[in-house]
């Protein structure tokens, strides 16, 4: 019998994208790096980097809030800004360089990171198995061309037949508009209806994806990559707060895309052998 609830009923999956395909939080840490260099030996962003993209994260996320329209790659370049000028006061008279070096990734890098950094190593090939059962959709607060980039980069090689943008949207997730954005586009374009149960959602962070999937009846499936404990909750939420809250409602819990492609091919096989019995 399957630990799981059935997955062979669906007919689409629709992805959040950063940190559920792509390893946005590491990418993101690299391009951090050169800010962090500038702050003192003992500064605790140098032990543990992902510090450093939390906070980050937080002024990306108020920006998502304060500034709907602001296109993610102009957002993520605010947030840097925003980080930087925090750290000035710790930052050694000697080395206050921002202008001429580590200012220069508010007009690149960080701004067109999404493009680059790189997918999982399950990610790909866990698609590929997917889009053999699925339609597959990606809803992302990223930009349309750093979503282009990354879906002809670190994705080549998965099929995508849909991808719905914060750009396009006018609006970041959690915003129920984003979820109302992705039920028509995939009713019109595959006649995919979320009300009948065909639309299952996947997705690594809490906040952006689970939260407001709970709150307009959309099934979903959680990829923690490590998110189910306190040292992995990265910026995709406190799964223990969250839950007590009585906020989230998944039904399918993996660690992996990779994983999360071996029960779905295990469900489809079984229910291709018990067809063969009837």
């Amino acid at each position: 019998m399957s630990s799981h609830p059935d997955l062979t009923t669906f007919r689409a999956l629709s992805f959040d994208c950063y940190g559920t395909l792509i390893d946005w939080e590491s990418g993101l840490a690299s391009d951090l790096s050169p800010l962090i260099s500038l702050l003192p030996p003992s500064h605790p962003w140098h032990a543990n980097p992902l510090l450093a993209v939390q906070r980050f994260n937080d002024h990306s996320e108020h920006l998502w809030l304060t500034q709907p329209k602001l296109a993610y790659d102009a957002n993520l370049r605010e947030s840097f800004r925003l980080l930087a000028q925090e750290q000035q006061g710790v930052i050694a008279a000697a080395d206050l360089n921002l202008k001429s070096g580590v200012l220069q990734q508010l007009d690149g890098s960080v701004g067109d990171g999404p493009g680059r950094w790189p997918a999982f190593a399950d990610t790909v090939d866990g698609l590929r198995r997917l889009g053999r059962h699925y339609r597959l959709v990606i809803l992302s607060n990223v930009n349309e061309a750093n979503i282009t980039r990354a879906v002809a980069g670190p994705l080549a090689g998965a099929r995508f037949d849909a991808v719905y943008t914060a750009e396009a949207i006018g609006s970041y997730k959690p915003s129920h508009e984003n979820f109302r954005y992705l039920f028509a586009g995939v009713k019109r374009e595959f006649g995919v209806d979320h009300e009948k149960g065909e639309l299952l959602h996947v997705a690594r962070s809490l906040t952006a994806d689970h939260v407001p999937a709970k709150e307009i009846g959309l099934r979903s499936v959680w990829i923690a990559r490590g998110g189910d404990k306190p040292e992995g909750y990265g910026t995709g939420g406190d799964y223990e707060k969250l839950k007590a809250e009585g906020k989230l409602a998944f039904e399918w819990k993996f660690q992996t895309i990779g994983e999360f492609a071996d029960e779905v091919e295990r469900q489809f096989a079984a229910k291709k052998e018990s067809r063969k019995g009837e």
